[in-house]
Parts: C-alpha cells; sequence; structure tokens
C-alpha cells in the first residue's frame, strides 16, 4: 500500500493527474469556491474559456477537431462537489484538508480509496475524464461543451438554474454512474422532509442510572444505489435498542446520528436515564440486535456500546421520549417498492438519514431529516403522506422542500443506440442498459433545458457516500477508451 505515490503514474495519466489535482482541493456541497478557481486555472491553461453562471455551474465550449465541425454538439457533464463523509476516529477537515488517497488493491484489482474518508470519485472522476478529454489533441470529436454543476450531492442547485441557453448542446454524456458494464437511461426522483419535536427539558425525573447508547460500525453508503441491500441505519438501530429494552420511564438527551440526507446513517447515539437495571436492559437489547443485524443486514462490523455517563439537566420528559421513540419505530426505512417494469430496481424508498438535538433555551429542538425517493410521482407522494401523517400524529412539526423529477427512460433514444453499439464493438458484448434508484441531474437537466438525448455511464465506483468508497484502476481505463470511442462515433454523425 503506498500513500499519496504512484497515483498520477496510473493509466490513463491525463485522467488520473487530472483526479488527483482535484482531490487536494475541498469541495463540500455549497463551498464549491475553491474547486471551480481550481478548475478554472487548470481549463485556461489549456486555452480554453470557462463560461460561470450566478450559481456557480461551468461551461467550457471545446472546438471540434479538424473534419469534425459539423457533428453534433456533446455536452459532457459531472458535478464538482463530493459527499464528505468520515470515520469518527478519523482526524479531517473536510473544509480545509485535501483527500489523502492510497493506491491499494482488491483482490487481484488495484484501487484508490482515500484514507478514512470518502474519496469523491464520485464525481471528481466525471470530471477528470470530461476535462482529459477536453485537453486531448488525439482524440476525434465534434464540437464539445463540458458542464461542471455545483451542489448535486446536497440539493441539486447547480442544476436547477440551468436555463434552455445555458449550453448549446442537446446530446448529453453523463459521467456520474458507476458501473462500467451498464448504460444508465433512467433515474427516481426525490424529496426530503424534516420532522421537528420541541421538547421542554430539565433533569432527569428518576435517574438511577445514566447510560449513553452508540451505534458504530455500520457500513453506510448511498441512500439510492445501496438502499436495496437492506444495511443497517444507525438511527433505526439506536432506537429499536432502547425501545427492546422495554424501559418504564425512561427519559432521552442528546440524541443524534447520521451526517447526510443520501447517506445512510452510520453512526448514533443518545443519552438515556431510567431507574436501576437501566444498564442491564439496554445491554441485553443490544446484544441481541447486534446479533441479528449482523446476520440479516451483513454487517459484521456493528457494535452497540452501553457505557456509563453523567447526569445533565437537557432531558426530555419521560411522556416526550416515548413519543419520539415510538415515533422513529413507526417511521419507514429502506425499501418501500420495487418497479413493476424494470426487473430488480428499487422503484421507492426512504432513508432517515439524521437526527439532531439542539438546545434553544429551556427547551431542545429534535429534527429528523428524511429522503424519499421515487421513479414513480404517484408512488413518492403516497410516501410523503404517510410520512407527513406519522408526523402530524406525533405533534411534529412537519416541512417538505427540494423536491427534484426523476429521468423517464427512453430506450430508442438515438445516444443510447450509438452508445450502446460502440460498446459492444469495442468490448465484445452488449451492455446492460437499465435505470437506478438515485437521483442524477439528467432528470433536472431535462426539464429545465428542454428536450435532450441523454445517457449516463462511468467507471466501477463502489461504497460511494461512506469512507469505504473505491474505484477501480482498470474501469477507469475501460471507461476512457469508451468515452474516447463514443465521442468518435458521435464525429461521424
Amino acid at each position: 500500500m503506498t500513500h499519496d505515490n504512484g497515483i498520477e503514474t496510473l493509466a490513463p495519466k491525463d485522467v488520473w493527474r487530472i483526479f488527483a489535482g482535484v482531490s487536494t482541493v475541498p469541495r463540500p456541497s455549497k463551498h464549491e469556491e475553491r474547486i471551480r478557481a481550481h478548475l478554472r486555472t487548470v481549463i485556461e491553461k489549456q486555452g480554453l474559456t470557462v463560461q460561470e453562471d450566478a450559481t456557480g455551474n461551468l461551461v467550457i465550449p471545446v472546438p471540434a477537431s479538424a473534419g469534425c465541425e459539423s457533428a453534433p454538439i456533446a455536452v459532457l457533464q459531472a458535478h464538482v462537489d463530493m459527499v464528505c463523509e468520515k470515520n469518527s476516529d478519523v482526524k479531517h477537515d473536510f473544509d480545509n484538508d485535501p483527500i489523502r488517497l492510497i493506491l491499494d488493491s482488491d483482490g487481484d484489482e488495484k484501487i484508490v480509496r482515500a484514507d478514512g474518508t470518502t474519496l469523491g470519485a464520485d464525481n471528481g472522476m466525471g470530471v477528470a475524464l470530461a476535462l482529459a478529454a477536453a485537453f486531448s489533441k488525439d482524440i476525434p470529436h465534434g464540437p464539445l461543451e463540458i458542464l461542471l454543476t455545483v451542489d448535486e450531492e446536497a440539493g441539486m442547485t447547480g442544476a436547477k438554474a440551468l436555463k434552455p441557453d445555458s449550453f448549446r448542446g442537446r446530446v448529453l454524456l453523463n459521467l456520474d454512474s458507476e458501473e462500467d458494464t451498464s448504460l444508465c437511461i433512467g433515474c427516481a426522483g426525490g424529496n426530503d422532509t424534516t420532522l421537528t419535536w420541541r421538547f421542554p427539558i430539565g433533569g432527569a425525573t428518576d435517574a438511577a442510572e445514566v447510560c449513553r447508547v452508540s451505534v458504530t460500525g455500520l457500513r453506510g453508503g448511498h441512500s439510492g444505489c445501496d438502499i436495496h441491500e437492506n444495511r443497517g441505519s444507525a438511527i433505526k438501530l439506536l432506537m429499536r435498542t432502547i425501545a427492546h429494552a422495554k424501559l418504564d420511564a425512561c427519559q432521552l438527551a442528546d440524541v443524534n446520528g447520521g451526517s447526510k440526507r443520501n447517506a445512510i446513517p452510520r453512526e448514533a447515539s443518545a443519552l438515556v436515564a431510567g431507574k436501576t437495571g437501566l444498564m442491564a436492559a439496554l445491554r441485553a437489547a443490544a446484544d441481541a440486535l447486534v446479533a441479528e443485524a449482523r446476520l440479516e443486514s451483513a454487517e459484521p462490523g456493528l457494535k452497540i456500546a452501553i457505557e456509563t455517563a453523567q447526569p445533565v439537566d437537557e432531558f426530555f420528559s419521560v411522556a416526550d421520549s416515548h413519543r419520539l421513540i415510538e415515533s422513529m419505530i413507526a417511521l419507514p426505512q429502506g425499501v418501500l417498492g420495487m418497479s413493476p417494469k424494470v426487473p430488480d430496481l428499487v422503484q421507492t424508498s426512504n432513508n432517515i438519514a439524521t437526527i439532531f438535538t439542539t438546545r434553544e433555551g429551556s427547551s431542545a429542538a429534535i429534527a429528523v431529516g428524511m429522503l424519499t425517493r421515487s421513479s414513480s410521482a404517484y408512488w413518492i407522494q403516497d410516501a410523503l403522506e404517510r410520512i407527513a401523517a406519522i408526523g402530524r400524529l406525533a405533534s411534529a412539526e412537519i416541512a417538505t422542500g427540494n423536491a427534484y423529477p426523476g429521468w423517464d427512460p427512453d430506450p430508442d433514444a438515438a445516444i443510447v443506440g450509438t452508445c450502446r453499439r460502440v460498446y459492444e464493438q469495442l468490448f465484445g458484448a452488449p451492455p446492460e442498459v437499465s435505470a437506478i434508484h438515485a437521483g442524477l441531474e439528467c432528470g433536472i437537466i431535462g426539464k429545465r433545458v428542454g428536450k435532450m438525448d441523454m445517457v449516463s455511464f462511468g467507471p466501477r465506483i463502489e461504497g460511494a457516500h461512506s469512507p469505504d468508497e473505491r474505484v477501480y484502476v482498470a474501469s477507469v481505463q475501460k471507461i476512457w477508451n469508451y468515452l474516447k470511442a463514443v465521442l468518435e462515433a458521435l464525429s461521424r454523425a
């Protein structure tokens, strides 16, 4: 294993060089100023111009190769921000520190991962592929536009700000997919919901024992692409541990878990106060749940720790604690329905992504953030109504927003036919053509800009949105060769 060494020597060198450069620049969602400045410098050194809109999206026009000027404009699209997740024992400031790249192996395959944090191959690798194509002097291609959007991971506000005249091309290659054997031609839409409770706080009324319950060691992952694996939710396991302890009169405080709306929560914790026997009951419940989750959700690293804690004066009442626990047990987590049209495709899901407690004078606000996804407008509305009904029954404040549309698959689109044909010619077998249960900017771009001919592909990336994120080196070379072949085919159109 080597740290930071050898990355730029990997093939294709231009792609890895750009990706390594991007990885040195902090780029959390909604704070992309430095990565935009970095990219502008890199692009202008190549003699290209950069157009930036008021939201921060970058458009880079690239002249056609000689003799290919009459080909249709192809738009290569990626997003510049990344999900910022790290293991709790890792010291890393995503606002200031570079991502530390590690060249490693997975069996016989070389991979690049980060040192205890998300890697940012989602979608830094898409940025690198697009710019390497723009800078290359050896790829026959028609006129190109490189479209680099902001804030994809935390609201898709970049894509939502696009207009019909933001760019000229109407053939778009989105480079934000994570399986190198498939072409993506559709995606789910999504909607955020936040339930907020405001509880009076004070000392525990019967605090014979005070414990901190901590859930750690889960795999986490992408709340769309990984939701079908039934991965453990730290927030759900935290509340189930407390509920399964069957405590008569417990009180909660300092309930916190998760970090990003589009990541399955890996860690969560809470203070619990109660009568004598509290710790023993919680430990028994934790042991049983750990055994079940390791078996049923394939979570070998799961730990639920029950430790003695000092009393505080910020506990919720017994009734309010019970209301919160029951509400969290009732809220849906995971797959809610499968597609009736596309085999093995999740149609609808909900992820309880975050829970945070903040003190407001003599009360506390407990905010629970969720992301609901569906390729069906009907079923996403049904899921949102169910969540809102639970909120109303539990006297929570309900806020919804950040809705974005899905991308309706069009298997007969011209670009899909071209990409399918090129893939089979290059690799000797047809690609899988499918949709994904995640949000891609294609749905928003199609709605905002108008009729677009779109397809999405990318290198093999596993563990996106978690510190387990990795990109496979051979797959990057494969997709680079494929992108070049697709651009050459389009240049002859």
